[in-house]
């Protein structure tokens, strides 16, 4: 029975049982020594996804045995993760010249599913067999990136930046303010189409430095500059009882995921800013790092 899975709107596209099955061998190829990758993951083959199994082709018996004893469970999980169910994976022995054609599957992200006809900058979608379309998005990355780069950089999984933010918020806030919002950002998750918002993290400095590439104490500088909280993040610091009293446990952290107008352009288009894009909690400027 042909199946449609599509994944939720914060993972990225997979087109097809070949392709989930190239993203989770490139995992492991970053897992694995090159000698034993090459030898033992490199000559599988993806068969086919049907009814919940996953086959993948062994060139001969001892192969089969090695990957089934040593990288089921690993393989296993790692699929699972790119079509968000529960499968079964089982090897057979199959040379390259004998694998039996199976339905593909077709795995659609709902963040990609905008139709051509809604941007036209993008191609119009690439009909695949069966009658299933890709994204246009998905096909424009895969020319750009090829799909053994694409594995490790997953170019479907961007942060959007409007050269608004580039062009009137950074002069104002300096690079490191920028670098902090952005991975503040990329903690974060916000799909304006559907409107569905997670933007507030409990986190550490550290964290966010080691996302950022700045110092923790330029973090704390960055959190207590007046135009990033009024205009981009609010935090509150996060405490826990011990043994031994009060201690901080690190931060809660609340994210504006989209770009304000600049103090000056709110003046000169007459747009006021809502300066009250965060929740209550947050509102209270006395609780410092």
């Amino acid at each position: 029975m042909e199946q449609t899975l599509t994944t939720s709107a914060a993972s990225y596209e997979v087109n097809g049982y070949e392709e989930a099955w190239e993203m989770a061998s490139g995992q492991l190829r970053m897992e694995m020594s090159r000698s034993l990758y090459e030898t033992w993951v490199a000559p599988l083959r993806p068969l086919g996804f049907e009814d919940g199994i996953f086959t993948v082709g062994a060139y001969n018996p001892y192969a089969r045995e090695w990957v089934e004893n040593r990288l089921k469970g690993r393989l296993t999980r790692l699929l699972e993760g790119f079509v968000h169910q529960s499968l079964q994976l089982e090897f057979v022995v199959a040379s390259n010249g004998t694998h039996r054609s199976l339905p593909q599957q077709m795995i659609s992200s709902q963040a990609d599913s905008l139709p051509a006809a809604e941007d036209p900058q993008l191609p119009a979608p690439v009909e695949k067999k069966g009658g299933a379309t890709r994204s246009p998005r998905k096909v424009m990355l895969q020319r750009a990136y090829g799909d053994r780069r694409a594995a490790v950089i997953q170019p479907e999984r961007g942060m959007f930046v409007t050269l608004y933010f580039l062009y009137q918020w950074l002069p104002l806030i300096g690079q490191s303010a920028m670098s902090v919002i952005l991975a503040a950002r990329s903690m974060c998750y916000w799909n304006p189409m559907t409107g569905e918002l997670r933007n507030v993290v409990e986190t550490e400095m550290k964290e966010i430095a080691q996302r950022a590439a700045v110092s923790v104490r330029t973090v704390k500088a960055v959190l207590n500059n007046e135009l990033v909280k009024t205009y981009f993040l609010r935090y509150k610091v996060r405490r826990v009882m011990t043994t031994n009293g009060v201690r901080t446990a690190g931060i809660v952290l609340q994210v504006r995921m989209d770009d304000p107008l600049t103090p000056e352009d709110q003046l000169s288009y007459d747009l006021t800013e809502n300066e009250d894009w965060y929740l209550p909690e947050f509102a209270d400027e006395d609780d410092k790092l």
